[in-house]
């Protein structure tokens, strides 16, 4: 168990007036156990939890299925098994909570994770606890990374920047966006990724769609090639997108790239402790529009255990109170200027790992120099 997770989670028990909280969602259990359970995140009813109490107490609740495995990772930790065809996974959770002393307790869950119906078989087979939403709690309290962590995305990030900027290297026109996720993926269990979420790879006209995977499209002279990948590691997780150009740029790319790299360098400039998401966002978006290029709701949001976490630099309304927040100092965030309908039938874009310091940014994806388009010859 992740003592320094553990520590900040009693802490955060206390301060709302909760006896335990119950993280169950494959997110929040790597937060705390350190892995991801393997098939958790493929089988919803799979149910793998850890419990933490106002004492510093914790155990683990988890599906037969994944046994050996919860064991290997946490031999010293109290571990309850259900029986997957078996048993009523609430019935048995409800007994080890009870055993835990939290027959009247107040508990925190997640119920943005937990169906609806396993909910209610809970708190029928536990009438004296009460059961409240605890997954904001959860989310702010993985906002700010912790050493460990900001080691781990950074090593991502720059996993991500070379298996993308390599893969464009290694490619050339007349070779396939299939190609491209070839060398892509080779890349990323080369560099040391256990695996990797949400390829993208959208070339030519097809560089407009913002989440579309390879096909067959044969690179051409003068294509756009928007190519994007999340690469992960025991549940973390960092997104890096690049641009690159087939041989030459198309009409007005340079002009648009450039615009793109402005933005990014203004955004480096504004991120710090105590800077407002809504003033970041702003900013970008003024420039965006010295070439009339449309506006995106948001161009940079939290990550780590999930691709999207809060804070949002954005018009997002779950952005903060008042519809802003401010970023403070060990928060990770992708940032990615970035415009899909430039009007010239290709979309660019420019992600970036940035992690809020204390007295700035520093760019963790700084691998490919993206002061430039990157060239497929």
């Amino acid at each position: 168990m992740r003592k320094e997770i553990v520590t900040r989670q009693v802490a955060a028990i206390r301060e709302t007036g909760l006896d335990a909280m119950v993280s169950c969602s494959p997110e929040n259990f790597a937060y705390l156990a350190g892995f991801v359970v393997p098939s958790q995140p493929l089988i919803r009813h799979r149910h793998a939890m850890v419990i933490v109490d106002a004492e510093g107490k914790t155990a683990i609740f988890g599906v037969d299925m994944e046994e050996t495995t919860i064991r290997r990772h946490e031999p010293d930790t109290p571990t309850r098994i259900w029986a997957e065809f078996t048993d009523d996974a609430m019935a048995v959770l409800a007994s080890q909570l009870q055993e835990l002393g939290l027959t009247s307790a107040r508990i925190g869950i997640e119920m943005d994770y937990l169906p609806a119906g396993d909910l209610e078989r809970l708190r029928r087979a536990m009438p004296k606890a009460s059961f409240v939403a605890c997954e904001s709690i959860l989310a702010r309290l993985r906002q700010i990374k912790t050493p460990e962590e900001i080691d781990l995305l950074r090593k991502l990030s720059r996993i991500a920047d070379q298996s993308i900027t390599d893969a464009l290297r290694a490619v050339k026109a007349g070779d396939t966006e299939m190609d491209i996720a070839t060398h892509m993926t080779r890349n990323v269990y080369t560099l040391g990724a256990e695996h990797f979420k949400l390829m993208i790879v959208a070339t030519g006209e097809r560089s407009q769609l913002p989440n579309v995977g390879p096909t067959q499209r044969r690179l051409q002279p003068g294509d756009v090639c928007r190519v994007e990948i999340f690469s992960v590691i025991a549940g973390y997780q960092a997104g890096v997108c690049r641009t690159a150009v087939v041989q030459q740029a198309p009409a007005q790319a340079e002009k648009i790239w450039q615009n793109l790299v402005e933005c990014k360098y203004l955004i480096m400039d504004m991120i710090r402790p105590g800077a407002s998401c809504r003033a970041i966002y702003e900013a970008f978006i003024r420039k965006l529009s010295e070439l009339k290029l449309p506006p995106i709701s948001f161009v940079g949001h939290g990550i780590g255990l999930h691709l999207h976490e809060d804070p949002y630099i954005g018009t997002a309304p779950r952005i903060g109170k008042g519809g802003d927040a401010q970023l403070e100092a060990g928060m990770v965030l992708g940032v990615e200027p970035l415009c899909y309908q430039t009007g010239y039938g290709y979309g660019m874009q420019n992600k970036d790992m940035m992690l809020v310091t204390e007295n700035g940014c520093e760019l963790l994806s700084d691998y490919a120099n993206t002061d430039r388009l990157l060239l497929v010859q």
